[in-house]
C-alpha cells in the first residue's frame, strides 16, 4: 500500500489549471454527490461552514472515490487542528489570514514531521497512513503534502513576496472578500482596486516559482484571473449554488418569488 497520489499538487507543478467548488454544506451526501460533477478539486470549509473534524472526516471518504481532490481549510493556522486534519488523510490544506514570512514559516513547520517540522507523530491512529498499513508513510508522506496559505488582507500583500518566497509553501490563494474589507471596501470584492491588488498578486506569486488562485463566483472575473497566470480558481460556492436553483425553478411558477440573481455575485 502506497501514499496516495495527490492529483491536484502534480497539476499545479505541471502547470494545469484547476477549476474548484467551495464546500459548505457540511453534508458527506451533498459532498460524494458535488465530486462526480467534474471539478477538479473541492475545498471542504471549516472556517466559515458548520464543520468539525468528524464532518470533514466524513466528506474526505465521500470524496475519495472520485478523481476530484479534497481539500481542506481549517479555522485557523493552529498546529495542533493541522495535525489533526493530517493524520485523518487530508493532503491538501488552504490555511486563511497569513499575513507575514514568519506565519507560512509556521505552517510549513505543522506539515512536517521532526527535524524538518513540529508535526506529532501518531500513524498507528491515522486515516493518512491506513493505521501503519503504509509501512514508509513517514518518510514519504511529505511529497503529497500540499500547503497554500491565504493572503487575504493589506498587510499579507505588503508582506506577500517574502510569503512566496518560503520554501514549502505551494501556493497562494488571494480572498477577495477578505482583501476588499481590510482595504476599506468591504462587500467590495469585485471593485477594480481589488481586482488589481489581486492581478498584481497573481504576478508577484508566480515571480517566486509558487501557484496562484483565487475564489471568484464571478466567472467573467474568474476567467481573468486564470488568464492573468493563476493555477487554481474556485469559481462557486455549493450553498450559492443551491440558492439560486432554488429561487429560479420557484420564480418559474410564482413570478414574485425569487429577485433576479445578481450579476456580479461575490466570492461567497
Amino acid at each position: 500500500m502506497q501514499v496516495p497520489i495527490n492529483s491536484f499538487k502534480q497539476a499545479l507543478q505541471a502547470g494545469r489549471a484547476q477549476i474548484g467548488l467551495w464546500l459548505g454544506l457540511a453534508d458527506a451526501y451533498a459532498s460524494e454527490l458535488l465530486a462526480g460533477t467534474g471539478f477538479d478539486w473541492l475545498v471542504i470549509d471549516g472556517e466559515h461552514a458548520p464543520n468539525d473534524l468528524r464532518t470533514v472526516l466524513a466528506q474526505l471518504q465521500a470524496i475519495a472515490p472520485y478523481a476530484a481532490h479534497a481539500a481542506v481549510r481549517p479555522v485557523c493556522g493552529d498546529a495542533a487542528l493541522i495535525k489533526q486534519y493530517l493524520d485523518i488523510g487530508a493532503q491538501t490544506l488552504i490555511v486563511p489570514m497569513v499575513d507575514s514570512a514568519e506565519q507560512a514559516a509556521r505552517m510549513v513547520a505543522a506539515m512536517r514531521y521532526p527535524p524538518g517540522g513540529i508535526r506529532g507523530v501518531g500513524s498507528a491512529l491515522a486515516r493518512a497512513s491506513r493505521w501503519n498499513q503504509i509501512g514508509n508513510y513517514l518518510q514519504t508522506c511529505q511529497a503529497q503534502l500540499c500547503l497554500l496559505v491565504q493572503v487575504e488582507s493589506v498587510t499579507g500583500m505588503d508582506n506577500l513576496s517574502q510569503i512566496a518566497a518560503v520554501e514549502g509553501v505551494d501556493g497562494v490563494l488571494f480572498g477577495p472578500a477578505d482583501l476588499a474589507a481590510s482595504m476599506g471596501m468591504l462587500g467590495r470584492a469585485a471593485d477594480p482596486q481589488v481586482q488589481d491588488a489581486i492581478a498584481h498578486g497573481i504576478g508577484t506569486v508566480r515571480a517566486a516559482g509558487k501557484a496562484a488562485g483565487t475564489l471568484s463566483a464571478d466567472i467573467a472575473l474568474a476567467r481573468r484571473y486564470l488568464e492573468l497566470g493563476a493555477l487554481f480558481a474556485a469559481v462557486g460556492v455549493d450553498p450559492t449554488l443551491l440558492v439560486r436553483a432554488a429561487k429560479e425553478l420557484v420564480g418559474a411558477f410564482k413570478s414574485a418569488a425569487g429577485a433576479p440573481a445578481s450579476k456580479s455575485p461575490g466570492p461567497y
